[in-house]
C-alpha cells in the first residue's frame, strides 16, 4: 500500500537547484572556516554585534555556544576565537537583527510559508512577539502572553488525562529551565517527556547504565591529550564538532594514534589546519587518522568483533601482555564466557561482514596490542541502527579486555550532539524516570508525581496518530524536521488539538500544526537575560559532565521577549491555579532559587550555587572515570555483554542509505546549501553513490531520482535527487538529513532504546519521471 501521508510541501520540490560538485576536501577547517564563519556572522549581526559576542562565546564567564556540547578547555581557551565554524554560524543565527513582527506574518499565510524550505524559514528572523493561528486560520496572528497562557492553560485543563499531553526538550534548553519544566510537566501529573536524546544518544544511555551504572561517558578532555590510540567510530568530527579537531591537533603532538572507522572518508578525520596557528594559517595541515577503516554500514559491530579475535590470537602468544588480566580478574563478570565465544570467532567472514581488509584490521589491532590507555569515541553513526545498544555495549567489551577505563588517558566517549542535551537529562527531563529519583521529588515539593512511564518520542509520534495525544508542547527544537519517518509524523502533528512551541526562530514545524498553534518567542543563549532589573546567567552541561555558567551579552531585538523558566512558571500558574504547592514566581524571579532546589534533588549539585560561580564550572560525579561502578544487577563490576550480528537482507536491487549532515547546518537548522568539504554547492537533495553501482544500475552522475522503500508494506518515496558518485562502500548510498527522514520508517528503532534508525535505511532507486 502507499503512504497517504501528506508530505510537507518543501520536502516534495517540484524543482531543483543548479548542483555544482567539485574535489572533496582532505583536511578540515583553515582560512576558509575564518572567512565562512565571519561572512555568516557579519551578515546577520553587524561587525560591532557579532564581535563582541564572538569574543565572549566559550569563554569564563561568557555564554555557552548553542551549537555542540564539545567542551570547553578547563585552562587554556584561546582569547582569539573559543569558537569554531559551525559555533559562529549557530550564533549568527540567533543573535541576527532581523525580526518577525505581526505584520510578516500578516503579509504570509502558513500556505507561503510552507513553501519555502527549511533553510529560507530559518533566514527569515528571530520572533519578535507571542503568535497564536486560531482553529481554521490561514495567518499568525499576535496574542498577549497573558492570553497565550490562558488558552495553553484552559486546553491542558480540559484534557480527560495529562498523559493526553507531551511535552518535548531540544537540547538547547537550560538546567535551570529543564528542571522547571519536568517540575512543572510531574506536578500537572505525567511523564510524557520525550526528547531530542530518544532520537540520538538514548542507545548510549541506555548500554552503558545497563553495564557501567552511568548514562554518560568516562573522559575528560585532558585525558585526550595523554592517551596512546583515539578511535573514532560513527563520528564526523570536522562538521559536528570542529571544536574536537584541536583536541586530537594537540593528542597527536603528544605521540597519540588516532584510528578512523566510517563509511565515508571525511575530511574533519583526515588532517586539520588549524586557523589559530601560524603553520595552519599558512597552509600546512596535521595528519589526523593514522588509519582509516571505512567500514560497510552498520559493519562496526563486526570489526569490532574482528579486533577482539586479533587481540585474543595476540594475548595467546604474549599472556598477560595484550589482555589487562589484573582489571578483568578484579574489574569485571563474564569474562569466560565472553572468550568462549571470541576464540570461535571466523576472521575472514567478520572483516567481509566489516567490509574492511583483514590486513587494515590486523593493523589496527597491532596499534593497540600494547597499548591500554585507548579512547573510543562514538556518536549517531553508532546509536542510530536497530543494534546500536548491542554495538556500543561491544564496544565496551574491548575496553574491558585492554583495562581502558578509570584511568587517564583512556574510557569512553559518547560525544553528544546538541549543547546541553546531556543536562537535560540529568536535569530528569525523561519519560522513564527512576522511582528514587520521583521519590525525592515527592520528598521536596510535597506532590505526588507519576510513577508509570511516558512517551518517548517514537511513542509520541504514534499517540498523536491514535488520538492518545491532543496537546504537543515543544520547549524549543523543530520536531517535524529532526523526527523520522516525515510524511507520517506530518500527518500525526496534524491531528492535535493543540500544539504549543518555545521558540526564537520561524521553522518547518510551526507550519505543519494541529487545529490551534501558539508560538511563543524565548530568549536565546547569546541575549542578556535581566530579571528585575539584574543581569542573570543560566548553566549548562558539556559532553564531559561539566556544569558551567552562561551569561548572554547582546541586547535582545524585541521587548517582548521571556526566559524559558519565566514562560514554564507562567504557564504552570495559569494551569495549575490554586491546586499548585509550588511558589512559580519565586523561580520565575530567580535562577538562584531554582538551583538551591535542584541542589537538593539531584545528586552532584550540592552548593551548586557557589560553584557554578567558579570561572569554568565544576565536574558533576563520574563514579567510572574513578573506577566505581554500579549496574542494575552488578555493584563494583562491569560485565562483559554477549552480543550478536546484526542480519542484514538487502535484495539485488536495494541499497543500504545512511542520513548525514551537510558541513552547512547543524541539526535541522540549515546554514547554507554548500558542503565543501564533501564538494557539494548549492543543492541538498543529493544522494552519494559508489560509482559501480551507478554504472551497474544503468544510471549516470547527474541523473535524477527518486528514492523508495515498503517496509511495514507502506511505499515511502523522497523525490527527485540528484546522483553523485562518492568513496563510499559498494551498496552503500547517504542522503542529508532531514531531506532523507522520509524515508526512515517509524517502526524501524533500536531493539532496546527505541532510537530511530536513521544510520541504516534499506532503499531503492528509480528514475525521477517529473
Amino acid at each position: 500500500m502507499k503512504n497517504e501521508n501528506e508530505q510537507p510541501a518543501a520536502l516534495n520540490p517540484e524543482e531543483l537547484r543548479h548542483l555544482t560538485v567539485t574535489e572533496p576536501k582532505k583536511w578540515a577547517a583553515g582560512m576558509p572556516a575564518v572567512a565562512a564563519a565571519l561572512k555568516d556572522i557579519f551578515e546577520e549581526t553587524g561587525v560591532t554585534r557579532g564581535a563582541a559576542a564572538l569574543f565572549t562565546m566559550n569563554q569564563k564567564g561568557g555564554f555557552d555556544c548553542p551549537s555542540c556540547a564539545w567542551p570547553d578547555p578547563d585552562d587554556d581557551r584561546s582569547p582569539l576565537a573559543e569558537y569554531c565554524e559551525n559555533g559562529a554560524k549557530a550564533l549568527a543565527e540567533e543573535a541576527t537583527t532581523k525580526k518577525l513582527t505581526p505584520e510578516f506574518f500578516a503579509q504570509n499565510s502558513i500556505t507561503d510559508l510552507a513553501r519555502l524550505d527549511d533553510m529560507e524559514i530559518g533566514k527569515k528572523g528571530r520572533i519578535a512577539q507571542p503568535m497564536y493561528l486560531p482553529k481554521g486560520g490561514t495567518h499568525y496572528l499576535p496574542i498577549t502572553w497573558h492570553d497565550a497562557f490562558r488558552k495553553i492553560g484552559d486546553k491542558l485543563n480540559a484534557l480527560a488525562s495529562p498523559n493526553e499531553a507531551a511535552f518535548y526538550t531540544s537540547g538547547r534548553t537550560s538546567n535551570e529551565a529543564s528542571f522547571i519544566y519536568q517540575l512543572f510537566v510531574r506536578e500537572y501529573g505525567t511523564n510524557n517527556l520525550p526528547d531530542c536524546s530518544n532520537m540520538c544518544h538514548e542507545s548510549s544511555s541506555v548500554a552503558l547504565g545497563e553495564t557501567i551504572g552511568i548514562g554518560k561517558g568516562t573522559v575528560t578532555l585532558n585525558d585526550f591529550y595523554s592517551a596512546d590510540v583515539i578511535i573514532i567510530m560513527g563520528q564526523n568530527p570536522g562538521t559536528n564538532h570542529p571544536r574536537m579537531l584541536t583536541a586530537l591537533e594537540k593528542a597527536k603532538k603528544n605521540g597519540s594514534k588516532i584510528i578512523a572507522i566510517n563509511p565515508l572518508h571525511e575530511a574533519g578525520l583526515m588532517a586539520f589546519k588549524n586557523p589559530q596557528t601560524v603553520k595552519g594559517v599558512m597552509g600546512f595541515s596535521t595528519q589526523l587518522a593514522d588509519l582509516y577503516l571505512q567500514v560497510q554500514i552498520n559493519g562496526d559491530m563486526a570489526l569490532l568483533k574482528a579486533l577482539e579475535k586479533f587481540l585474543y590470537d595476540a594475548e595467546q602468544q604474549e599472556p598477560g601482555k595484550v589482555f589487562d588480566r589484573e582489571f578483568i580478574d578484579n574489574t569485571t563478570v563474564g569474562y569466560d564466557e565472553f572468550i568462549d565465544r571470541v576464540k570461535n570467532f571466523n576472521l575472514d567472514a567478520l572483516c567481509a561482514a566489516a567490509g574492511v581488509p583483514v590486513e587494515q584490521v590486523r593493523q589496527a589491532a597491532e596499534m593497540i596490542n600494547h597499548k591500554s590507555k585507548i579512547i573510543i569515541c562514538w556518536a549517531m553513526g553508532i546509536t542510530q541502527h536497530k543494534n546500536g545498544v548491542e554495538t556500543i555495549k561491544e564496544i565496551l567489551n574491548l575496553v574491558l579486555l585492554k583495562g581502558s577505563i578509570g584511568k587517564a588517558g583512556a574510557g569512553l566517549c559518547p560525544v553528544r550532539g546538541h549543547s546541553n542535551v546531556q543536562g537535560n537529562r540529568t536535569m530528569l527531563i525523561w519519560d522513564k524516570p527512576k522511582k528514587k529519583q520521583l521519590d525525592r521529588l515527592k520528598e521536596v515539593f510535597g506532590f505526588a508525581p507519576p510513577y508509570e512511564a511516558g512517551y518517548d518520542v517514537v511513542e509520541a509520534i504514534k499517540a498523536m496518530h491514535e488520538g492518545k495525544l491532543k496537546v504537543f508542547f515543544a520547549m524549543g527544537g523543530n520536531f517535524l524536521s529532526a523526527t523520522p519517518d516525515t510524511a507520517f509524523t506530518a500527518q500525526a502533528m496534524r491531528k492535535l488539538e493543540m500544539n504549543v512551541q518555545v521558540s526564537t526562530k520561524l521553522n518547518r514545524s510551526h507550519l505543519v500544526h494541529g487545529l490551534e498553534s501558539l508560538i511563543l518567542p524565548t530568549l536565546s543563549r547569546s541575549d542578556k537575560d535581566i530579571v528585575n532589573g539584574e543581569d542573570q546567567f543560566i548553566s549548562c552541561e558539556n559532553s564531559m559532565g561539566v556544569v558551567q555558567s552562561s551569561k548572554g551579552i547582546l541586547e535582545p531585538i524585541s521587548k517582548d521577549l521571556l526566559n524559558e523558566t519565566q514562560i514554564i512558571c507562567e504557564l504552570a500558574k495559569a494551569t495549575l491555579s490554586n491546586r499548585t504547592v509550588i511558589d512559580w514566581d519565586k523561580y520565575a524571579n530567580s535562577y538562584d532559587a531554582v538551583r538551591d532546589v535542584i541542589a537538593q534533588v539531584i545528586p552532584g549539585f550540592e552548593n551548586y550555587n557557589q560553584r557554578i560561580r567558579l570561572p569554568g564550572g565544576f565536574y558533576l560525579p563520574n563514579g567510572p572515570r574513578e573506577g566505581k561502578y554500579e549496574s542494575a544487577k552488578f555493584k563494583d563490576k562491569v560485565p562483559f555483554s554477549i552480543t550478536q550480528l546484526p542480519v542484514k537482507q538487502i535484495a539485488d536491487n536495494e541499497y543500504m542509505m545512511t542520513t548525514i549532515r551537510s558541513h552547512d547546518q547543524f541539526n535541522t537548522t540549515i546554514y547554507g546549501l554548500h558542503d565543501r568539504y564533501r564538494g557539494i554547492h548549492n543543492e541538498r537533495r543529493v544522494i552519494f553513490m559508489n560509482t559501480q553501482d551507478i554504472t551497474e544500475a544503468g544510471f549516470a552522475a547527474g541523473d535524477q531520482v527518486d528514492l523508495f522503500n515498503h517496509y511495514d508494506g507502506i511505499e515511502r518515496v523522497a523525490r527527485l535527487f540528484i546522483i553523485v558518485p562518492y568513496d563510499i562502500p559498494k551498496r552503500n548510498t547517504a542522503t542529508y538529513y532531514p531531506e532523507g527522514n522520509v524515508l526512515v520508517p517509524i517502526n524501524s528503532v533500536d531493539d532496546k532504546s527505541n532510537c530511530p534508525t536513521s544510520k541504516l535505511v534499506f532503499i531503492k532507486i528509480r528514475k525521477h519521471q517529473g
